[in-house]
């Protein structure tokens, strides 16, 4: 097994806060591998690049040799996660949850090993747990540290509604840890309070604490917000290589490195190579498309990012149009009526920012303000920024 020193490096690559580090040694020091936890609640049928700053955590763990528990949370997936939200998350059915759930399997082991992975789902130690045992867990929290959560705490100050199955979640969630005996769970930094509660109830129930590794929330392309398929600013892993090339390579060169934190399985020594490299001339632009390489090769795989880059290159540098361009026949009317009706934008003030900030072309001709509409019987070629295109029809 890799030395302590070397596995709390990658161990901490990245992460926000570990607690307890101390702890986290002393369990590494026993010699025997750490059970490693981390929990999704198949909420949506696809996984973007956020979604995997933990699985990526996860598969550290894995090369250190350490057991990985993937636990599927299809039982409070039905109570839905009210973490970070301003109001009541609604539940998923259990068919959405069972859909769900499958899809999230094939996903992780583009990143997992699933002969090294054990896949858990807590309806396993929820279903025969009963009303009972739910009360029994439900006594071991009061409301008052339960309104000690910031969200909580916010939504009751400020009058908005708290159900009462919402209180349910961190406990269910804590549990967990109980049922599968962890040494360590992974989480986003929303998670806090859950993570700990888990602590909590395994000194109740005669466990040694698990440690908590809390993992930043990964930026999204604006790099402000958290990634989000709701904001726009998601790379999806079900997506196509030229799209999650394209994606990558119109992120910032600052938060190009932020994702090699938390998305790139190469070794702190060769990132800061990199870094050193950038600084003392290389092209950012080059290292990007390592990245972009590595991760659409992880997806998909290594002739697929090799493809991904020439297109690419064609497109952004030689003016090549793609050739997957889809074709949309739509009525005549203003450009932004027919940026909207193609799908190039989602309104109409959005393709009016995007003329006016110099994003959008016709034909390779760059739209002014004063553009009106289109007639019937044209067929164009229209782009929005540089990733959007479609042959449209005007009828």
């Amino acid at each position: 097994m890799v030395d302590i020193e070397s596995q709390m490096a990658l161990i901490k690559r990245g992460a926000d806060e570990l607690l307890i580090e101390s702890e986290l040694v002393e369990k590494i020091k026993a010699g025997k591998p750490l059970r490693v936890k981390a929990g999704f609640d198949p909420t949506a049928p696809d996984l973007h690049l956020g979604h995997t700053v933990l699985i990526n955590k996860l598969r550290h763990f894995q090369e250190l040799g350490h057991h990985v528990m993937f636990l599927i949370g299809d039982f409070t997936g039905m109570i839905g996660d009210p973490s970070g939200k301003n109001a009541t998350r609604p539940p998923l059915s259990p068919e959405q949850i069972a859909d769900n759930a499958n899809t999230y399997r094939e996903q992780v082991f583009k990143i997992l090993d699933p002969v090294k992975t054990e896949v858990c789902f807590n309806s396993t130690w929820f279903e025969p747990l009963g009303a009972a045992g739910m009360i029994k867990l439900a006594a071991r929290h009061t409301v008052a540290r339960m309104l000690e959560r910031d969200d909580f705490s916010k939504r009751y100050a400020g009058g908005q509604p708290i159900a009462i199955h919402e209180f349910l979640y961190p406990l269910c969630q804590g549990y967990d840890s109980v049922a599968m005996k962890s040494d360590i769970e992974l989480g986003g930094t929303d998670q806090k309070f859950n993570l700990l509660v888990g602590r909590e109830l395994q000194k109740h129930y005669g466990q040694a604490p698990q440690c908590v590794l809390m993992m930043p929330l990964l930026e999204g392309l604006d790099g402000v917000n958290k990634m989000s398929k709701s904001l726009g600013n998601y790379i999806g892993i079900a997506e196509s290589p030229t799209e999650i090339f394209g994606k990558l390579m119109s992120v910032s060169d600052d938060l190009m490195w932020r994702y090699y934190d938390l998305l790139s399985f190469r070794g702190n020594e060769e990132i800061a190579r990199l870094t050193r490299e950038v600084g003392e001339g290389r092209n950012p632009r080059d290292v990007k498309v390592l990245l972009a390489q590595e991760i659409v090769a992880r997806f998909h795989s290594a002739k697929d990012a090799e493809a991904a880059l020439a297109e690419f290159e064609a497109r952004f540098q030689r003016g090549v149009l793609p050739e997957d361009m889809p074709e949309v026949s739509v009525p005549a009317g203003s450009i932004m009526q027919v940026l909207k009706a193609a799908g190039l934008t989602a309104s109409t003030s959005e393709a009016q920012r995007m003329i006016s900030g110099g994003g959008v072309r016709i034909n390779g001709e760059k739209v002014g303000d004063g553009a009106t509409a289109l007639a019937a019987g044209e067929c164009i070629v229209m782009q929005v920024g540089k990733r959007k295109f479609a042959r449209v029809t005007i009828v």
